[in-house]
Formats: structure tokens, sequence, C-alpha cells
């Protein structure tokens, strides 16, 4: 009887130590396999915190100073923002997209927003549009073509003197399907965009 035990021991024993090295292989797997796709640019990052601090605080101290005159009237939701990096003008920096969702923002006719420079500065303040925004190939003074969704309507907005038009909704009416080559920014909806206070 004590053989049966020991015997029966001794294949717990060998089972117990097979699992925890198969717990281990899944492990390093999984680990790989993260790495492979972190390496290889195929990860899901919409999770990953973000990787600009220096952006966050930069576009909120400018939004106390281009906000000044509202803040007063402002709750502490309405003190929201998104905000998403790309170069509009391949300088190597990028510009910054802002954008709010809430009801001081936000009304029928869309949302408003800001496009920044790198060090803050404004590109352009915009009015009435629904996100995401849509970064076309063509340029117009070395900056992408920009189409926003307005009213229901795709508008093509074009930068002209430094500047893109503020009001989407009263720009040309953009009728061909989105180019598949063009890139959606503050796709507020369609990813999980972090919201940051100011």
């Amino acid at each position: 009887m004590k053989n049966k035990i020991l015997i029966l021991m001794g294949i717990l024993a060998l089972y117990s130590c097979q699992n925890k090295n198969e717990s281990k292989n899944i492990i390093k797997t999984i680990v790989q396999d993260t790495l492979s796709k972190t390496i290889g640019g195929t990860a899901d990052l919409s999770d990953a915190p973000p990787r600009d601090d220096k952006a966050v605080e930069l576009i909120r101290k400018q939004l106390n100073v281009l906000l000044k005159k509202d803040l007063p009237a402002m709750t502490k939701d309405d003190r929201s923002f998104y905000y998403e990096e790309f170069d509009l003008n391949n300088d190597k920096k990028n510009e910054y997209f802002v954008g709010f969702s809430n009801s001081y923002f936000c009304g029928s006719g869309g949302c408003s927003g800001y496009i920044l420079n790198n060090d803050g500065s404004v590109i352009n303040h915009f009015s009435v549009t629904d996100f995401p925004i849509y970064v076309m190939t063509s340029s117009s003074e070395k900056f992408y073509d920009l189409i926003f969704e307005s009213g229901g309507k795709f508008h093509y907005l074009k930068m002209k003197n430094g500047k893109y038009p503020s009001n989407p909704s009263v720009q040309e009416v953009y009728k061909e399907q989105i180019p598949k080559e063009s890139t959606k920014v503050l796709s507020i909806t369609d990813k999980k965009f972090v919201k940051y206070s100011f």
C-alpha cells in the first residue's frame, strides 16, 4: 500500500512540475508574440498610455490661454480635450489636432477644435465638425489637405495663406469616396482616446 501511495505521489509531483513548465511556456509564448508584434509594428497599442506628456502640458497651457474668457462659464466636465499628433507638413515635428466632445464645444452642427503647431501656436481654430478628420495625401502650401465631416457631408479643406478654413461646413463638398490611403485623426468614437483636463 505504501508503494502505491508513493507512486501516486510521484505521479502527482511530476504532473505538477509539468503543469508549471506548461504555464511558463505559455507565458514565454505570449511574451515572445507581444514582442514580435511590437517590433513589427502590428501590436494593438490603442490601450497604451499616451507617450508624450510634454504635448499634453503644452496643449493644456495653450487652451487655458485661448479660452481664458470662457473658463468662468465652463464646468469641470467642459474643461476636457482629446488630442492626436500628426506631421502635417513633413518637417519631422508633429502638429496637434485638439478636439472636444461636450456640450460647451459641441452643438447640432458638430464640435469645435484646434490644430496647433509643435510649439503650441495656433494653426487653426475650427467649428462645426464631426470626428474623425481625414488627412489626405495631397497637399497645398506644403501642408496636407484635410477632409472634415460637417452636417453629414464631407468637406475638402486646403491650406491657404498659412491657414485652413475655420468653418468646414461652407467649404467645397467632397463627393468622392474617402481614399483608403488617407489617415483618420481624432477618431474619438472608434478608438479609446484618453480625455485630458485643462
